[in-house]
């Protein structure tokens, strides 16, 4: 965008003096006053991954009415998420349908589909970069309203699933130079207290996921002490074993005679290392090189035993262009253990970590019928190194 040929200041600053739900409005009247749009909507990617939600200029459709619901699977939209590339059509009409791609950094916000009469390379490129803008806006508008939370939610959420949610990252997935990373929950009808997490500072990638015995809101309460004490310790700068105690102390002051398994990872982006802290949790698989392994580690007891000693503190082999694979049990449990896990490991290493933890958790959805008795949780990463080699992973 160096010639800023969309005018990119012009709609930064329209949406700012705009209401945070009208950045649809803000982008669709800059593409009809440019290219003489015929049709401006946006789609949102729903939490499970399955369904977009059409919203329309003005506004979504009343919620009483129900939302427009576009199944994801074997669309044109899908098309675009994965590829991530302007998908155009045209289906015989006199205007062509352009579809872009609405993601910031790595994170897949949602689809934007225009319709024009006119269209040369350039309009598209242009189509694309207003895109891009977007996805900025509405990283920045979701602070402040609710719709974009009603945007990407598809059925009713329970009180346990609403606590569930807001301790996700706000994106599922994140891209560096070092590294690209996805992660997603599948929760079980009762939920049963899976959480992960990730956050990038300057030197280092801090990933982490976790598993609350229980059900229920009882099991998001013991999954919100989980992730508060651990982020907690870690925005204070902690070490990993601090970070590990203090979340196990967490649990032994307030959870209610609870535990949880969990695995904690410190990567440095400069190559230097890679530790993690294992609480009672499954071990984590690596694919390099075509081959799927289990990455064997001294298990400690889960988070909330009383009888506890040190967290130990272990390296981790982690390559270039190695994949690194962590999930709970419920990946594996009871129907969902029919998945051949590895196997989709496998399968997907020339995808996108978000497009393979997403072929994971539908296959587990799909092996349970859509009744996940536990809840199922993977995230995926790929380590491309301190000099940013993006190579197929495991390929």
């Amino acid at each position: 965008m160096g010639r800023d040929r969309i005018g990119l200041a012009d709609v930064l600053t329209a949406a700012e003096a705009a209401a945070p739900v009208r950045s649809l409005d803000v982008v669709a009247h800059n593409l009809r006053e440019r290219f003489g749009a015929r049709y401006v909507s946006f789609l949102f990617v729903d939490v499970v991954g399955r369904r977009l939600l059409r919203v329309n200029e003005e506004g979504a459709a009343p919620r009483e009415h129900g939302a427009d619901q576009v199944p994801l699977d074997g669309s044109v939209y899908n098309e675009v998420l994965r590829t991530q590339k302007v998908v155009v059509k045209a289906n015989g009409a006199p205007e062509q349908q352009v579809f872009a791609p609405v993601s910031n950094r790595g994170d897949t916000i949602g689809v934007l589909e225009v319709r024009l009469a006119h269209l040369t390379q350039d309009i598209l490129e242009q189509v694309e970069e207003v895109a891009h803008a977007l996805a900025y806006i509405i990283v920045t508008d979701r602070r402040f309203t609710d719709l974009y939370h009603w945007g990407n939610r598809t059925a009713t959420v329970t009180l346990a699933a609403e606590i569930q949610r807001q301790l996700l990252p706000s994106a599922p997935s994140c891209e560096s130079a070092e590294f690209a990373l996805a992660g997603a929950l599948v929760p079980a009808s009762d939920i049963a207290g899976d959480t992960y997490d990730y956050s990038l500072d300057e030197n280092t990638l801090h990933l982490s996921i976790t598993d609350a015995m229980g059900h229920d809101v009882d099991a998001a309460l013991m999954a919100t002490l989980l992730v508060n004490a651990s982020r907690g310790a870690r925005r204070a700068g902690a070490d990993l074993a601090e970070q590990a105690r203090q979340t196990h102390q967490a649990l032994l002051d307030h959870g209610r005679r609870t535990f949880a398994t969990g695995q904690l990872l410190r990567i440095a982006l400069d190559g230097s290392g890679a530790q993690l802290v294992n609480a009672g949790h499954l071990w984590p698989l690596r694919l390099r090189e075509g081959e799927v392994e289990e990455v064997k580690l001294h298990v400690n007891l889960p988070f909330g035993v009383p009888v506890q000693y040190p967290y130990e503190v272990q390296d981790i082999d982690l390559r270039p262009d190695d994949r690194l694979l962590l999930f709970t049990d419920g990946m594996q449990d009871r129907k969902a253990a029919s998945v051949d896990l590895r196997g989709l490991v496998r399968d997907t290493a020339a995808e996108h970590p978000r497009e393979a933890v997403r072929a994971m958790v539908g296959a587990v959805r799909d092996a349970c019928a859509g009744q996940v008795q536990d809840d199922a949780t993977v995230m995926c990463l790929d380590w491309y190194g301190p000099e940013g080699h993006r190579g197929n992973a495991g390929v």
